[in-house]
């Protein structure tokens, strides 16, 4: 959500911004804008929509060496030029990501001293304030020190001083920000892939921590110079390129094998497991909920312990109930969602035992979590998760799987046995990535709405199915307990209607064959996916899929439903790898 990027150093500034902004379009954003310095004057550009609407406005070849730019998903004020990043009040100049949840209170005591704002957004009001600040103590970091104490909320902001037009400031709080460093070159930026084409090299800027940026890197904390690590980014460019494919998606559905095989060999060397607990929260936004749901069910099927699974915008706002030998596992892709982060810090101040499942080293919730065990999905840029969805789900799997035998659950040979089958399960996903969806996607692509039926295990997996296909595609997608359907809802189904039926659960396959031909009966094209033949009776179409095991068929389920959403949403001429309203990290509650 939202992407920062900021740089000072010896090569003109404006390609470098543009080219920074650009590689971070996957974060999604409904505006952007670049604040630089030339002839010690401020120049702000900033346009509603797509980079190339700021790019077409700029003179890429300008003599300027700083500047600090933004893209803007709305919270505060709709999306057009004004509300846009960066703002600009007196002095300051800034861009910012999170949301300040005093900024009326805040607002209302500036327009008492005489401010006037130009848009709706909080950041305006963040701007205001330093100057506010910055005019009584015409020190940057003493000014910056006093702000963080007024302000409630999270935030990451890039800074100009008119009175210091060489230096770009930083300071975080719950936002991540990064310093990008390369011989005399500095960059700030929200994520690593956007100064990936300028170095390796960065510091994480911790909670509080200033960053001062000119001819050289100083950080402070609370005004007192500190030294930091600097840290090397693993990875390689390749990881945040298409590499020849049409959408990001679409290359990181085709990594899904290499990913599981990198999952399960990292969790071979992982020691937790969930032993020592008599209960079990998990805690996660959207897929990462839906995660939950799948661990949930192979958590209290094998290792035989109760799970709750929460939605975290919810789970912080419940009465809590603190108990004994109880753990809370947070799953997040980004590891900076803001929500599930809040839940987390709940469970800690009721001293519960934390685990946190993410995708991105030494992101917030990695580091606040007791415990943290990275997926190995790698940059996932498009929008829509689908390796780190699978990674998270494989990791889930394979904690059940290790308790469940270190709990005398299970004897060794089958322990073995199951471990091996999720390298089996990654050749067959191979397969099952070339197999032909646009049959499914055309029956599909047209329709305004679908259901998506499953039972048990086969429900959680259709909660993700049709998350997939509606973020991407827009096509108005809803799951159902294939039970609960005929309560109501199979009044909407007529002639035609689309249902994608998930059907490998061995245990109630035959009441989902009932539940379909209920469907069938009503006029619905039944698309069933199985890991086994059906009665011909019971769907139109039959998408098979391997049978392995209950640790396993999940994972080989994923990839149809996946395949099946990006084939609907590329029919439908979607921006498949940026939907519309979406943002990959949400940092904002």
């Amino acid at each position: 959500m939202c992407g920062i990027v900021g740089y000072v150093g010896q090569k003109k500034a404006l390609p470098i911004l543009l080219n920074s902004l650009k590689a971070l379009e996957y974060r999604g954003y409904d505006s952007a804008g670049i604040a630089y310095i030339k002839d010690k004057d401020i120049h702000i550009i900033k346009k509603q929509g797509k980079i190339k609407n700021l790019e077409q406005s700029l003179s890429i070849d300008e003599d300027t060496y700083m500047g600090i730019g933004h893209t803007r998903w709305a919270t505060h004020g709709i999306p057009n030029e004004i509300n846009a990043h960066p703002h600009k009040v007196g002095k300051i100049t800034l861009v910012h990501n999170g949301i300040i949840e005093n900024y009326e209170e805040l607002r209302q005591e500036l327009v008492k001293d005489g401010y006037t704002f130009k848009g709706e957004t909080d950041t305006e009001v963040v701007a205001a304030l330093i100057d506010k600040i910055y005019q009584k103590k015409h020190d940057m970091l003493k000014t910056l020190d006093k702000v963080t104490n007024k302000l409630e909320g999270t935030y990451a902001f890039g800074i100009i001083c008119e009175d210091y037009p060489d230096t770009i400031y930083a300071i975080r709080k719950d936002s991540p920000l990064i310093i990008g460093v390369k011989d005399k070159d500095y960059f700030i930026a929200s994520d690593v892939p956007a100064i990936l084409n300028y170095t390796r090299e960065y510091y994480l800027l911790e909670q509080g921590e200033v960053a001062v940026l000119n001819n050289t890197c100083t950080f402070y904390m609370k005004g007192q110079e500190i030294n930091k690590e600097l840290k090397s980014f693993e990875g390689d460019s390749s990881s945040v390129s298409k590499n020849g494919y049409d959408h990001f998606m679409m290359k990181e559905m085709m990594e899904e094998p290499d990913v599981l095989h990198k999952t399960v060999h990292h969790m071979k060397e992982e020691s937790f497991t969930f032993m020592n607990y008599q209960s079990i929260d998990i805690v996660a936004c959207g897929s990462a909920y839906h995660t939950g749901l799948v661990g949930k069910y192979l958590i209290e099927q094998y290792a035989d312990i109760p799970v709750n699974v929460e939605v975290a915008s919810e789970y912080r706002y419940k009465k809590f109930f603190p108990k004994k030998n109880h753990l809370v596992i947070v799953i997040s892709q980004s590891g900076e969602t803001a929500d599930t982060l809040a839940a987390l810090k709940l469970a800690k101040e009721n001293n519960l035992d934390t685990l946190g499942i993410v995708n991105v080293k030494e992101s917030s919730i990695a580091r606040e979590a007791d415990r943290v065990i990275y997926t190995m999905a790698g940059p996932e840029i498009a929008v829509a998760t689908t390796k780190a969805y699978l990674a998270q789900v494989t990791t889930l799997s394979l904690l059940a799987l290790k308790t469940a035998y270190e709990k005398n659950l299970m004897k060794k040979d089958e322990y073995e046995e199951i471990l091996h089958s999720f390298d089996v399960g990654a050749v067959k996903i191979g397969k099952l990535l070339n197999k032909d969806y646009e049959k499914q996607a055309k029956k599909i692509y047209k329709k305004n709405d679908l259901f998506y039926l499953g039972r048990g295990l086969d429900y959680a997996l259709a909660m993700e199915g049709s998350l997939k296909l509606k973020e991407i595609s827009y096509l108005h997608s809803e799951a159902y307990a294939s039970g609960e359907l005929k309560h109501g809802t199979i009044s909407l189904v007529e002639d035609g209607t689309p249902v994608i039926s998930v059907m490998i659960d061995d245990h109630i396959r035959s009441k989902s064959v009932s539940n379909n031909k209920e469907v069938r009966a009503r006029g619905g094209y039944v698309i069933a996916i199985s890991n086994t033949e059906l009665p011909n009776d019971s769907y139109d179409d039959l998408i098979l899929i391997p049978q392995i095991n209950d640790f396993v068929n999940p994972i080989m389920a994923l990839i149809p439903m996946q395949m099946i959403s990006y084939y609907v949403a590329k029919m439908r001429g979607c921006d498949i790898d940026k939907p519309k309203n979406l943002a990959k990290s949400v940092t904002v509650e």
